[in-house]
């Protein structure tokens, strides 16, 4: 039998109850105008249920489902604070991250330090919410876009070979503290928890995940352990040891089965692209149909296991963050320098021409030059780039719009994935964008005072597809022609939002 190694109990914390009725009493009295110092006390009461030794272990099962039950409406009061923030998060946020991640952690180990003392319907009630309490915590990892600690990694893996041991994989179990579920299994928490950390929700949206997980969760109980991967030609297996880098417990199946899963995915693409809407089809109203088609297809590609691309050879590259100086590397000169604000304007065309013999505004469409561009140096290792936390700079969010200069060209991209790793490293994903790119503006009819400044544009034309790339605070619409400068194509018109950052918006275009 699979024996787990669970971290050391403490043993220092006295409990402040010792049976259900005087923990109802406690929990009464807690101050539920402050969650985060209520959540704080219950994490305390978990730790020590977790290292009271010699008492009743149907008695400690007990008493933790009282503090679960307090802590869920707590959790969903304190998420906002650190859910797809900037990074590093602030200290604050960062309490309350490390709070709940906390909780949910140390109730998944209570729960199985008392698995060995139990009977067989003890044991499984624990193994399931043990499994739901680890899946939790590393949700919260996600949420934060913070790494899983290997130590979490490890539990989850080895719940899977208790289970399997005890033959309770698949046995469905009511919760009351979450019952939009209905009865869950542990084997349904262990595959929305992998399936999950296989679509690498790191590099989603806060909408994107919160859909993502939406439909996992409806789905997770189709998703089928195997100790030998499925053979047919329409299989979908997945190996999970490849997941987490690691040898797997020799109890647990190595293989995943999501045949179903990606069925269910193809169902709802297929029905959203007949115009269903994704409320209809129980996604939520987070996201457009648009957006949730494209979200879709990504989740599909994520499950199919790609070998990820290695990308650049290691080394630094100093990354330009932002519209304007995204604009800067690539045109060679600052849209908006001072002094230099209006560059429609005629007046200054013609003082610019008598001064220097040509416009310098078209001069930049031909002839990129280097200046001095605020950048920041990420190191490429592995296809990702990293901020060691020797090198701070300022809190980023992702996805967001990122320049540099590769192999002595200027490219325009996108730092996706962003997560705070071991050691308060930042890494993340480059994506540049290949095809033509040109660094414009965008012209405005209505009036604009001087300090207002312009707005960048960047025409990207691929395999004669156009897309353009603007700040998201351009207040651009789907459908409304817009006038760009700087550019060989004068006039565009919006058809729909292929890409949305947190700083820029890409969309669809056609020249008019």
């Amino acid at each position: 039998m699979y024996r787990l190694i669970l971290p050391d109990p403490r043993k220092n914390i006295a409990l402040a109850f010792q049976d259900v009725s005087e923990a109802r009493a406690w929990l009464a009295k807690q101050p539920r105008a402050h969650p985060q110092q209520t959540l704080a006390a219950l994490a305390m009461q978990v730790e020590a249920i977790d290292g009271s030794a010699g008492g009743d272990p149907a008695l400690a099962i007990e008493l933790l489902g009282l503090l679960r039950t307090a802590a869920v409406p707590l959790q969903e009061h304190i998420e906002p604070r650190f859910v797809r923030k900037a990074l590093p998060l602030p200290a604050d946020d960062y309490r309350a991250f490390e709070l709940v991640a906390r909780f949910w952690h140390r109730l998944g180990v209570a729960y199985l330090r008392r698995y060995e003392e139990l009977g067989i319907q003890g044991r499984s009630l624990a193994l399931n919410r043990a499994a739901c309490a680890l899946r939790l915590a590393a949700h919260s990892h996600f949420l934060a876009a913070y790494e899983c600690p290997v130590a979490l990694d490890r539990l989850l893996l080895g719940l899977l070979a208790l289970a399997i041991h005890d033959n309770v994989l698949a046995r469905p179990l009511p919760d009351g503290d979450f019952p939009h579920l209905g009865a869950a299994t542990v084997g349904g928490h262990l595959a929305w928890a992998f399936l999950l950390r296989l679509i690498d929700p790191y590099r989603l949206t806060a909408p994107q995940l919160a859909v993502a997980n939406r439909a996992l969760s409806r789905w997770r109980e189709l998703a089928e352990f195997r100790s030998e991967p499925d053979t047919d030609a329409r299989a979908r297996n997945l190996d999970l040891s490849a997941l987490y880098g690691a040898p797997l417990p020799d109890e647990a199946p190595r293989w995943l089965d999501i045949r179903a899963v990606d069925r269910k995915l193809r169902g709802r693409l297929e029905t959203l692209q007949q115009g269903v809407s994704p409320e209809a089809l129980k996604l939520g109203r987070e996201l457009s149909p648009t957006a949730s088609i494209r979200l879709l297809k990504e989740v599909r590609h994520s499950l199919s296991m790609p070998e990820r691309e290695t990308g650049e050879e290691p080394g630094d590259t100093a990354l330009a963050f932002g519209s304007e100086d995204a604009y800067a590397v690539l045109r060679g000169d600052y849209l908006n320098a001072i002094g230099d604000i209006d560059i429609d304007s005629s007046v200054l065309a013609h003082q610019r021409t008598a001064l220097f013999g040509f416009d310098r505004a078209e001069q930049a469409t031909t002839a990129i030059k280097r200046i001095e561009v605020a950048t920041e140096t990420w190191k490429q290792f592995d296809g990702m780039v990293l901020r060691p936390s020797v090198a701070p700079g300022p809190r980023r969010q992702a996805p967001c719009l990122v320049a540099a200069h590769v192999r002595g060209q200027a490219r325009l991209g996108v730092l996706f994935g962003l997560q705070v790793m071991t050691g308060d490293v930042l890494s993340g994903g480059l994506h540049w964008y290949e095809g033509e790119i040109e660094a414009g503006w965008l012209k405005r009819t209505e009036p604009r005072s001087r300090a207002s400044g312009h707005i960048p544009a960047f025409l990207i034309c691929q395999d004669e597809e156009l897309s353009l790339v603007l700040p998201a605070t351009a207040g651009v619409r789907v459908g409304v022609t817009l006038a760009i400068g700087g550019a060989t194509l004068e006039h565009l018109q919006p058809d729909e939002v292929l890409e949305r950052g947190v700083d820029f918006v890409r969309y669809a275009c056609h020249a008019v």
